[in-house]
């Protein structure tokens, strides 16, 4: 029976960083599902889900751990059988002048009222007029099938009120 495993893993950036992590996968029997990967830094971090024979979990592991020697740091988790997931899929984007605290007070309003974030992008841009810096955020949440999405809106515009920035809250077509 195949094993699906989430691996994340983090690198100095340079060419041939995810030639040689789905290398590995593939060497060792293993397909590669879906990843989300990104330059941080000078790094380049991601993560990935791999579906593999269970028989190789083992061997997969070890041959990741290899990959230490090259500078990678790498963690292996195997994943939870699939769940079906409950509640609407919402898009939600913010932008307002950067601070310290913003993506803490808006995920802890998610986190209050139930709602996952299944995507986060975040970034900080200087502002087009008047200088300073501005923080973008879009993110996909899932709700709790229970919460109405004029609940989660209520909240989030008092919140966007408090941190003056804008909040724009819409179902996923």
């Amino acid at each position: 029976m195949a094993k699906t495993l989430v691996l994340s893993f983090i690198a100095r950036d340079r060419p041939g960083v995810v030639e040689r992590l789905s290398e590995t996968v593939a060497r060792e029997g293993g397909n590669w599902l879906e990843s989300r990967m990104a330059h941080l830094a000078e790094k380049f971090a991601g993560v990935a889900r791999v579906e593999i024979p269970g028989g190789k979990v083992a061997s997969l592991k070890t041959a990741l751990t290899a990959l230490d020697e090259e500078g990678f740091h790498l963690m292996v988790e195997e994943a939870a059988e699939d769940a079906p997931p409950a509640g609407p899929l919402l898009n939600l984007d913010l932008v307002g002048p950067d601070h310290p605290g913003i993506l803490r007070d808006i995920s802890h309003c998610l986190a209050e009222h139930g709602v996952s974030v299944e995507e986060m992008e975040t970034d900080i841009r200087g502002a087009p007029m008047g200088g300073g810096s501005l923080f973008y955020a879009r993110a996909r949440v899932r709700a709790p099938a229970r919460l109405g999405e004029d609940q989660l809106r209520h909240a989030l515009e008092a919140l966007a009120s408090a941190l003056m920035v804008d909040i724009t809250l819409r179902e996923e077509a």
